[in-house]
């Protein structure tokens, strides 16, 4: 409203008093004249002594004295409560109560920086609110119209097949300054800048400048407009991302917050179909894989299929890998993340991959690029590690923040073994679910695990696991120590009783008296090779029969 003398989405006080209303009672300013262009926020009538404490700020205070007070004390403290309150100016009505203004209220409102004013006539105080309340109401009406324009501008920017940057660059020629688009954590995803009128900073170097740093993000520059962009990561009302509005060209008001929070949910929009779309893009490729595997895909077939989803390995080696959550562990994250998170890793360091999701299954399978001299190890360690840190990023985590990831790692080979290699895999990664914590396993290791697997609901195998180590785990279920973690540790060192004790931070003398009564339990001979085999077999299996 500037030059009628209006504030950004109200009124000022100088406004107010021009208004017929006001100006019908010959309003006289006796203080702070040079503070008339305070913004009012709404304007109240009353007499009572508690007046200031019924007040929230920015208020127009119309009164005829009744409640200011009789002594100059009570009428000093009176004002001085009204200006702790925060209003925006005191119009006292002369008439009964006062035929001039005493001096105590005068003095009292100038040392509180207060404007004061007085009516000489008589006017009616709801002509004079409903007046100034219309003023307000239509200045924020106007503020709505002009953030409700960018909302628009943005929403054809969109549809016409613009994005982010799109949407950016339109808040930022109407605030005519940078805008920035954040991750929650502060990192810088977009920057844009006002394409029209004098020509400012690079908005890079403005954000390097005035938010590169963690405490400038943590402390914003004054003036600044952060409005979130929501729907991020798991649970509601999470964010993800942040519209930074900073004040470099001139300063930011009400409408440019107005507009941010309008294209902040524009901006969402868009972010969600993105991630949509790669999500689909995703589980295109993760079904492409599943069809190698199970064969609807022939190998002959496969290179091309594989070259349009933008896999060209350039080698005759592929290794397959998969990767699983565990059951009922896996809350809800982006699997979308997860993919673009490993990929990046790996593209980083020159090795071509092909990452599909498969989220129902909780599976991510992936085909590599095995280039020669690269040794299958070095890239199953930078792969696994790669899995685990997409799994956390994408908030793929468990209980306690922990990623219940195992990452199988199959056999070596061409487009003929490749798709019974990430069926291995993924079978083995099924199987190994429970086998401990490792950066990987080898399929190739994980066979007796697996085929103990594939038996886990015959009736036979649980009635092999309860006659090979059943007395034992009766034992452990009443009685202490337990016994189980000592025999595991036994066989896992082959029989070597002294990698064993150290394994569980025994003696040799405490580890010898539990093998004793471990083979006392069992009615078996634990150095007899045909005793050993079948306890192993027992305590894998007993993984997939509990």
């Amino acid at each position: 409203m500037g030059a009628e003398g209006g504030t950004e989405g109200g009124i000022t006080v100088r406004r107010a008093l021009g208004l017929p209303g006001l100006r019908a009672g010959l309003p006289e300013v006796l203080t702070c004249e040079d503070r008339l262009d305070r913004a009012v926020r709404w304007v109240h009538a009353g007499e009572a002594p508690n007046l200031p404490a019924l007040l929230k700020g920015g208020e127009l205070l119309l009164t005829t004295g009744l409640g200011i007070g009789s002594r100059p004390a009570e009428q000093r403290a009176f004002v001085r409560r009204l200006a702790d309150s925060g209003i925006a100016a005191l119009v006292v009505e002369l008439g009964p109560r006062f035929s001039r203004l005493p001096a105590a209220i005068v003095e009292a409102a100038r040392t509180a920086g207060l404007p004061l004013v007085q009516l000489h006539r008589e006017v009616p105080f709801v002509a004079v609110t409903e007046a100034i309340h219309t003023e307000i109401v239509n200045g924020h009406y106007a503020l709505l119209q002009r953030a409700e324009e960018v909302h628009r501008r943005c929403t054809q920017a969109v549809l016409g097949g613009g994005g982010v940057p799109q949407v950016l660059g339109i808040v930022a020629d109407f605030a005519a300054n940078p805008v920035f688009l954040e991750t929650p954590d502060g990192g810088l995803l977009f920057a844009a800048g006002p394409g029209t009128g004098p020509v400012g900073a690079d908005p890079l170097q403005v954000w390097e400048g005035l938010r590169g740093a963690r405490e400038a993000r943590e402390t914003p520059s004054a003036g600044a407009v952060l409005v979130d962009v929501p729907g991020g990561g798991p649970g509601t009302g999470a964010v993800r991302a942040r519209l930074v509005l900073l004040p470099v060209s001139g300063p930011l008001v009400a409408v440019h917050r107005m507009a941010a929070e309008r294209a902040a949910g524009i901006v969402a929009v868009v972010l969600m179909q993105a991630r949509q779309e790669e999500e689909v893009a995703a589980r295109g490729r993760g079904d492409f894989l599943t069809d190698l595997a199970e064969g609807r895909v022939a190998p002959g077939d496969a290179p091309a299929q594989a070259g349009v989803l933008g896999f060209r390995p350039g080698t005759d080696q592929l290794l397959p890998v998969v990767m699983r959550l565990s059951p009922g562990s896996a809350p809800s994250g982006s699997w979308a993340l997860l993919a673009r998170a490993v990929t990046e890793e790996l593209a980083a360091v020159g090795v071509p991959v092909l990452v599909g999701v498969r989220p129902v299954e909780g599976r991510v399978p992936l085909l590599l690029a095995l280039r020669p001299g690269t040794a299958r190890p070095a890239l199953a360690d930078r792969v696994a590690a790669a899995l685990r840190a997409g799994a956390h990023r994408a908030g793929l985590e468990g209980a306690g923040g922990r990623t219940p990831v195992v990452v199988v790692v199959g056999a070596p080979g061409g487009w003929a073994a490749a798709g019974a290699g990430l069926r291995h895999a993924a079978e083995a990664a099924t199987a190994a679910q429970g086998l401990g914590e490792r950066p990987w396993f080898d399929a190739r290791s994980l066979d007796i695990d697996l085929l103990l697997w594939r038996l886990r609901d015959h009736p036979d195998l649980a009635s092999f696991v309860d006659r090979a180590i059943g007395p034992l785990r009766e034992h452990d279920r009443t009685s202490r120590p337990e016994l189980l973690p000592t025999l595991e540790a036994y066989l896992a060192h082959a029989g070597r009783k002294a990698e064993a004790a150290r394994d569980l931070h025994l003696n040799r003398q405490t580890l010898y008296n539990r093998l004793a009564r471990i083979g006392e339990l069992l009615g078996t001979d634990l150095d007899d090779p045909q005793s050993v085999l079948a306890l192993s077999l027992a305590l894998r299996a007993r993984r997939h029969t509990a």
